[in-house]
């Protein structure tokens, strides 16, 4: 009958040495994969909200009767007048893309019938969706939008909204042409015959 024989000290605290050496390298290699799991999350999920921005920016200016207003001054901005396209149940919305000059912040808002900069009295809804914008370019040429949009250290994002009609100014109502007034005719006097002598005399 053989006796199997027990491991030696020796091969022991190698084994321990071995474990030792491994099992930092799994650790790290761990840590290492997990956050690039975590970034790979992040990046995801930014990209998605940009995707949902894009998407919003495009429903506002598709939904919109073309009258769209362009300006670069203080701030660049994109209005449409009048859209369908409401995050806040309004039947027809009045929404302007705007970044700030100083923040470089992309912000949407939305109301009825209001000026930028807002004044007293108007109510609006406003949501900050992007920061750290670089360019924001709209053109508007015949029936097609164009749309550049990029933030900081990213590629920039442009999308056409084709189909998109300016509303004819209503035609002015024609003018009826005045009528002279007609000068009024001479009134004729008609001369009255001489009363019949009375066929009764002394009356």
């Amino acid at each position: 009958m053989r006796i199997r024989a027990a491991f030696t000290i020796i091969e022991v605290l190698i084994a321990i040495a071995l474990m030792g050496i491994i099992l930092p390298v799994l650790y790290r290699s761990t840590d290492v994969l997990n956050d690039s799991n975590r970034q790979l999350r992040r990046y995801l999920e930014q990209s998605e909200y940009d995707k949902r921005v894009a998407h919003a920016l495009f429903l506002d200016i598709a939904a919109s009767d073309g009258n769209l207003s362009i300006k670069k001054d203080d701030f660049d901005r994109l209005c449409m007048e009048r859209t369908h396209n409401s995050l806040y149940g309004r039947a027809e919305a009045k929404v302007c893309w705007v970044v700030t000059k100083e923040d470089h912040i992309l912000i949407r808002t939305e109301g009825t019938d209001y000026h930028l900069p807002v004044k007293d009295g108007e109510q609006i809804d406003t949501d900050a969706v992007s920061r750290d914008i670089v360019h924001f370019d709209v053109t508007y040429v015949k029936d097609k939008v164009l749309v550049v949009l990029q933030q900081k250290d990213k590629k920039p994002d442009a999308f056409l909204v084709q189909g998109i009609t300016k509303p004819t100014p209503p035609k002015p109502k024609p003018i009826p042409p005045r009528r002279k007034k007609q000068a009024n005719p001479p009134v004729r006097l008609q001369k009255k015959a001489p009363p019949k002598p009375s066929s009764f005399p002394g009356l």
